[in-house]
């Protein structure tokens, strides 16, 4: 019964209805403010202060808040490094460790087989094609399950949770990406991981797919029989018997210490720095302001690669810097096409000084949307929420030229309804989507989303299983063991065969059939002459020839 006010991005909700400040505030780390003096601060998660992309605002926070009293919650990893800086800044630092108050067992066998889930079960997934399968296979089993990942609205995240923890309810079973490792309370008996390998992205900005960090792996286990959940205790295990032992390792491994804090250029020192260069863009700008910044041993500068992706998108738009700023900070995923066309769209009209009205951005998203009739239209719905958080997110920084916050946020609201069911009926989703992805092109995933190791040893082996179907979403997770175990060579093989077949199924061939630029047949036609230059050794991914041919002429030039 104490007050408080939420404060997100996108957001303000309040705890007295004339708006007036409560006395307590709970806000995302980015929207914490630096001015506000305060008795006491609690920042969450403080190991994200390492995150390429985020950790600057954990930095802003740990060292700008006003506040008398700070309490500093997460890893022991950042423990060292927060000591540091703190005593660079004068700060009496007391350190506290706290044990878990349920225990954690990892468990001996793996599921092996999904006949053998049990009520509370959390299938952990890293790709949204495993998902999907899933989650398909369970319901074929007579099982309800819920289902969420991280692109899904926070209503829907929040009533798939809701489901999932009602004891009354008959969904006993969660399938989840690691969205659930922060920021959801769940009942969970057991967490299953489906695979121990993970898309992240590295320093520069570039993808990678490798083993979960013992980080990771300990901030998902955790979700596992939690304090004051109906379950005593949690229990851990893999899919697959041959993840089992490396998991065990991963976990038994210490988690790396946080060496380095994250920084970002603020917009004040972009503006001097633009006084002295006022021919560059900003692209430039932030280019030149990185190469020449030198931080010492606790500091690194984070990831600006999303920034240069918007600043140069909207370059040729004419915005004063300030408000050119404003919008390459805007939270959008940079795959999303859909999200980053209204971005342009967005900066174009606010650079004629025209704004943004309701009536304009209902046109634009063609509201109303009707509920989706399969995974494609459900994307795009996800797409759709996203562009009106965006205009929230610009409407609380503009409020002039993006005047109807309160009419947009009723229809998102709407539209998180119309997700909510789209996600209650996913199988059905993703079998009237089958069909269209049996003839052309997948185009169920996001791109930050690449093809996981379970989707390649399932084309390996899907003909030892006697599949019949070739539907492109029936990824079987129950592969023996012993298949699973003959190491990379097992499905290598199986991968080289498909290259060819994934030519079409790539984002490029999805936009130019997007656009019109190709079709169907004109598709289907490039995958028969690749197949056929690649039978005739003229492709030059396997021509011994042109491999001797290429190493005579290094010996030439040796010579």
């Amino acid at each position: 019964n104490v007050p408080c006010d939420l404060v997100t991005g996108e957001e303000r909700v309040y705890a007295n209805e004339d708006a007036r400040q409560a006395p307590h505030i709970a806000c995302t780390i980015e929207m914490c403010s630096t001015n506000t003096p305060f008795e006491v601060a609690v920042i969450d998660e403080i190991q994200m202060i390492r995150d390429p992309a985020r950790g600057w605002a954990w930095t802003r926070a740990l060292l700008g808040l006003c506040a008398e009293e700070i309490h500093v919650c997460g890893e022991a990893a950042a423990v060292d490094l927060v000591t540091e800086l703190m005593y660079t800044t004068g700060e009496e630092v007391e350190v506290r460790n706290y044990k878990r108050l349920t225990p954690l067992t990892v468990l001996d066998y793996a599921l092996e087989s999904l006949d053998n889930l049990r009520p509370g079960d959390c299938i952990v997934c890293f790709s949204k094609n495993d998902i999907y399968s899933v989650s398909r296979q369970i319901e074929a089993r007579g099982l309800e399950c819920a289902v969420i990942y991280g692109s899904l609205p926070p209503g829907t995240k929040l009533e798939q949770a809701k489901k999932f923890n009602d004891p009354d309810d008959p969904c006993k079973i969660l399938v989840a990406t690691d969205a659930i490792g922060m920021g959801l309370n769940l009942c969970i008996r057991r967490i299953i991981f489906n695979s121990i390998v993970k898309p992240t992205i590295n320093e520069k900005g570039e993808k990678e797919i490798d083993s979960i960090t013992t980080s990771q792996a300990l901030q998902i286990a955790g979700r596992a029989g939690r304090y004051g959940s109906s379950f005593k205790q949690g229990e851990v295990t893999t899919m697959h018997h041959d993840d089992l032992g490396q998991l065990k390792e991963i976990l038994s491994e210490p988690v790396r210490p946080v060496k380095a804090a994250g920084l970002h250029p603020t917009p004040e020192q972009i503006e001097m720095f633009a006084y002295h260069l006022p021919d560059a863009t900003l692209s430039n700008l932030i280019d030149i302001f990185v190469s020449l910044s030198q931080v010492d041993g606790l500091y690194f500068v984070c990831n600006i690669d999303d920034f240069k992706f918007l600043a140069d998108m909207i370059q040729h738009i004419p915005l004063n810097l300030r408000s050119r700023y404003v919008f390459c900070t805007a939270p959008l995923n940079r795959k999303e096409p859909f999200v980053c066309t209204t971005l342009l769209k967005f900066a174009r009209q606010f650079s004629r000084n025209e704004p943004l009205t309701f009536d304009w951005l209902c046109r634009h998203t063609k509201w109303p949307l009707a509920a989706p009739k399969n995974i494609k239209e459900l994307v795009h719905l996800e797409a759709v929420h996203d562009v009106f958080d965006l205009y929230l997110w610009l409407s609380y920084r503009f409020m002039d030229m993006f005047p109807d916050a309160v009419l947009v946020r009723d229809i998102q609201k709407k539209l998180d309804d119309i997700i909510q069911v789209g996600v209650c009926n996913i199988t059905k989703l993703i079998r009237a989507s089958q069909s269209a992805a049996a003839s052309s092109t997948v185009e169920v995933v996001s791109e930050d989303f690449p093809l996981s190791r379970t989707m390649r040893v399932t084309r390996a082996v899907s003909d030892h299983h006697g599949a019949k179907s070739k539907e492109a979403l029936s990824i079987a997770v129950e592969v023996p063991g012993e298949r699973r175990g003959k190491n990379l060579k097992a499905y290598r093989s199986a991968a080289k065969q498909e290259d060819l077949k994934s030519h079409g199924r790539g984002s490029l061939a999805n936009r130019l059939l997007r656009e019109g630029l190709l079709t169907q047949d004109m598709l289907r036609q490039l995958q028969s002459e690749w197949q056929d230059q690649h039978r005739n050794g003229r492709y030059g991914l396997g021509s011994k020839r042109d491999d001797q041919n290429s190493a005579k002429a290094t010996g030439r030039k040796k010579k």
